[in-house]
């Protein structure tokens, strides 16, 4: 493996794993494939524009000539695939656009791979294939997936798709499956930079439901550090789950930012649940430690570094709250209803 093809790469995951590689391997050439869709971001690349090691070329994965041109004129030999819709409340609105690339899209690459015979595909999944998770159980990577949104079906779609093409081509993949994660260049519709952006301009932090689903936050660079020990060390063929091995409730997730920010709790504000929203997810990462990974951070630790570096660079957000962000944000909150908020306490102290 030395020349990577980072599909989704200016995106919020991508772009920090171009860091992270860039950083940690001089040796190493990185080429960024993405669309430039809303959530993808040049800026986040910023810091790399002038390295020679990297290259950057706008495009549809989906576009196979191009995929495949990219792939013979970078002699690239490794794709790793962050390509991807990603958002479960946009799935649920159009769920089209994340049939055709999660789905389609990563059927593309697969095949690229295949015809030019690469070294490696690893595919980046998330936990949401596995459905929301019982209390006293973590998901381990031999567990059914059992979606339950149109973007955590066509992410199990993706997963499978990857896993036929090893079973039945002898593909060299592997595949994660990584929590919430969280830290710098995430686009603000994500709970986490959305209600630190939020507060910062004092408006409320739309919290669904009661705020008791449980997440495990995950900050980005330990994650990028878990897909660098699976391209390494994985087996091939294999998932590997990627977390702290932890979980919070959202509301304590929003009671440290706000701690974090020394901002007012007066903010939180109970809004009406999105359908089918998964109450728990929780993974079991001791087949990822036994390679050698560990979180080096829980989820406290996630959350307060990620408030501060929101709050150390609107240069980067505040353009975007600004955008096509807006419609969005109306769309998606401006007539939602509001929950009272002594029943909710009430409903949590009880």
């Amino acid at each position: 493996m030395k020349n990577f093809l980072i599909t989704g790469g200016a995106g919020f995951i991508g772009s920090n794993f171009v860091h992270y590689l860039l950083e940690k391997y001089p040796d190493y050439r990185v080429v960024v494939y993405d669309k430039l869709t809303y959530a993808g971001n040049l800026n986040n690349l910023r810091d790399v524009s002038d390295d020679p090691r990297y290259a950057f070329v706008r495009g549809d994965i989906c576009d196979r000539e191009l995929v495949e041109r990219v792939i013979q004129e970078y002699q690239i030999d490794t794709i790793v695939n962050f390509a991807a819709e990603t958002h479960v409340d946009r799935s649920i609105m159009d769920p089209d656009a994340f049939i055709r690339t999660d789905v389609y899209g990563t059927y593309v690459l697969l095949e690229a791979a295949r015809k030019f015979g690469l070294e490696r595909y690893h595919q980046i999944s998330t936990d949401e294939v596995y459905g929301h998770v019982p209390h006293g159980h973590s998901s381990l990577e031999t567990d059914p997936v059992a979606p339950r949104s149109p973007y955590a079906a066509s992410k199990a779609s993706a997963d499978l798709m990857v896993h036929a093409y090893w079973v039945t081509y002898n593909l060299p993949v592997t595949i994660s499956r990584g929590s919430n994660n969280i830290g710098p260049y995430q686009y603000p519709e994500k709970v986490v930079p959305l209600f630190v952006t939020n507060a910062l301009e004092g408006k409320p932090l739309p919290v669904y439901g009661d705020g008791r689903q449980m997440r495990d936050y995950q900050w980005v660079g330990d994650h990028c550090e878990g897909i660098d020990v699976i391209l390494h060390k994985g087996e091939l063929g294999e998932i590997y789950n990627i977390g702290t091995g932890t979980e919070i409730e959202n509301l304590t997730m929003v009671e440290i930012l706000l701690d974090e920010l020394g901002a007012p709790r007066s903010l939180i504000q109970h809004v009406e649940d999105r359908p089918g929203h998964d109450r728990r997810y929780s993974l079991n990462v001791d087949k990822l430690k036994a390679l050698g990974w560990e979180s080096r951070h829980d989820c406290e630790a996630a959350i307060r570094a990620t408030v501060r570096w929101y709050v150390e660079n609107e240069w980067w957000w505040r353009p975007i709250k600004e955008g096509e962000f807006k419609e969005y944000y109306e769309k998606m909150y401006g007539n939602r209803k509001v929950l009272d908020m002594s029943e909710t306490s009430a409903s949590r102290e009880s």
